[in-house]
């Protein structure tokens, strides 16, 4: 299931998915009446690498979450339409309240921030009452007001490293990224048990296959992975390290463990590289992709910005408990 989204933050006086059964243009003037709509309703467009291609092409600003989260906050525009799932959504309107923040699903949750609910997650933080509460941002606006600083996969490194070594540390909601960071910092953190399934979908055995049948390619990952996937990985990073690394790197061929959306931006700065999706346990599809991710579609985003629905709405107190770590984490850079 995705995020589970109380009434109060869609505002509407049709009824919730309603305006999604509003009318829309031909297919052939859809990408046109989009870019009308942003200039007639000032309007900008955030799209995470996740997103179908038709919407990476009419972004306005496209990345991973650290640099969407940086372009939310300076962002001028009355509108900020965010081509993510929830938790992105959410973000951005933390960091800049004053705007109104629309999400072309309302349904595009996340997995792995499902997996952390702010009850349990308030009871398992009580057992350690002087740990240090960093969160991976892939967790509901409850989650992140529990937190003392939030962190990506771009600066997790940097954000372990940032504080004391004696400091006790319980990081959520990502097991797979926790186990890749204490790897890495040499820390030992307290880890909540979540995943994201998109990310734990990659099998093992069949990666292994096919190295064998591509013995020139390089094994890419990203750290919301299973360890024994990351452990035989060439490289592990977040979306943009991942699209910087085969553009230095020297290789023609990679093999790439993440959602497989991140492939169009791949092929499009490394026109002449090869890049394979890694392959999934279920023998019923050949990459992972994530459901959530895919619910936004061109004409979701139309009638998003044509109504300005649905609308991101969350508590004032909510938002300046979770805007602390966040601008904890900008702050580090």
């Amino acid at each position: 299931m995705g995020n589970k989204i109380d009434l109060k933050t869609a505002t509407s006086n049709l009824n919730i998915r309603g305006y999604l059964k509003l009318p829309v243009p031909p297919k052939e003037d859809l990408v046109s009446e989009i870019k009308r709509l942003k200039i007639e309703k000032n309007a900008v467009i955030l799209a995470h690498y996740y997103q179908n291609k038709e919407i990476q092409e009419l972004a306005d600003y496209l990345g991973d979450s650290l640099y969407l989260a940086k372009v939310a906050a300076k962002e001028k525009a009355a509108i900020i339409v965010f081509a993510g799932v929830h938790f992105m959504a959410e973000t951005a309107k933390i960091i800049n309240p004053t705007k109104k923040v629309v999400l072309p699903d309302l349904k595009a949750g996340c997995s792995l921030a499902d997996s952390c609910p702010p009850s349990d997650f308030k009871k398992f933080k009580e057992q350690y009452p002087d740990a240090i509460v960093v969160t991976y941002i892939n967790c509901s606006a409850d989650i992140k007001a529990l937190s003392d600083v939030v962190c990506t996969s771009s600066n997790a490194v940097k954000v372990i490293e940032s504080i004391p070594k004696d400091q006790q540390i319980i990081f959520a909601p990502d097991k797979n990224l926790g186990r890749y960071l204490i790897k890495e910092t040499g820390r030992d953190m307290i880890l909540w048990e979540g995943s994201c399934i998109v990310h734990e979908a990659f099998s093992f055995e069949k990666i292994v296959t096919l190295f064998k049948q591509h013995p020139n390619a390089k094994f890419i990952a990203h750290p919301e992975s299973e360890s024994q996937v990351l452990d035989v990985a060439h490289y592990v990073g977040s979306t943009s390290g991942l699209l910087n690394f085969i553009q230095e790197d020297s290789s023609k061929e990679y093999i790439v463990a993440t959602e497989a959306g991140i492939l169009y931006e791949m092929q499009k700065r490394a026109p002449l590289k090869t890049f394979i999706p890694a392959p999934v346990e279920d023998d019923t599809c050949a990459c992972s992709e994530c459901a959530f991710m895919k619910l936004n579609t061109l004409e979701k985003l139309y009638l998003c910005l044509e109504h300005e629905l649905p609308e991101i709405l969350l508590d004032e107190d909510l938002m300046r408990k979770a805007r602390l770590p966040i601008e904890r984490m900008l702050e580090l850079g």
